[in-house]
């Protein structure tokens, strides 16, 4: 899940040098509250499954980013632990979701530095496969690549296969293929795929 720009939103000019990412901290839970209500258009679903994936149990310990700007918390990613079916066994992997920045500070890099610093700190860590749903064009300049293209399953039929991808990190082997299984707190928020608006 990706933010986009919230109409009438006025532009920050950042010089990139401006930006620091760092670790999130429990201090910071409200300001990335506040950052993904506005980035995602008041939708209450994507803070929610923030605090829901901060406390869920699992296999990797997740792992979360803030972007700050004088002191103003900015922009935050979220990578959390989802697993991969493969043919010879599960495979712990990641998913970054979400991606949020503020709307004033869109289109100035500051996705941009939050997904580097997200895939170093996941590669770092040995963890082989990063997954998330977004727009092909945006992700596949940041070191994503579509995952049905590269022997990928998608977890739901509602994910449109170009928005399906995937980063193949160091750790990654050739054998490492299968289905993507996300966590339970995507299905809890019903944050998996795209919904009818009309359904």
């Amino acid at each position: 899940m990706t933010s986009r720009d919230a109409p009438g939103s006025c532009r920050i000019a950042l010089d990139g040098a401006g930006v620091v990412i760092r670790e999130e901290t429990g201090d910071d839970h409200r300001d990335v509250r506040d950052v993904h209500r506005r980035a995602f258009g008041g939708d209450e679903r994507i803070p929610g499954l923030v605090e829901a994936l901060r406390v869920a149990e699992a296999a990797l310990a997740p792992m979360s980013f803030v972007a700050v700007v004088d002191d103003r918390i900015v922009g935050h990613v979220l990578l959390s632990a989802t697993r991969l079916d493969a043919p010879r066994r599960i495979v712990d992997v990641l998913s970054l979701s979400p991606l949020g920045v503020a709307p004033e500070f869109q289109r100035q890099g500051v996705g941009t530095q939050l997904i580097a610093h997200a895939l170093e700190a996941a590669d770092n860590q040995g963890v082989p496969l990063v997954f998330l749903e977004g727009s092909p064009q945006y992700y596949g300049t940041r070191g994503f690549e579509r995952a049905g293209a590269v022997g990928f399953r998608s977890p739901s039929l509602r994910i449109p296969d170009a928005a399906f991808q995937v980063a193949r990190l160091s750790a990654h082997e050739p054998w490492m293929t299968g289905t993507f299984v996300y966590s339970e707190a995507f299905w809890a928020f019903d944050c998996v795929g795209l919904r009818d608006p009309a359904g």
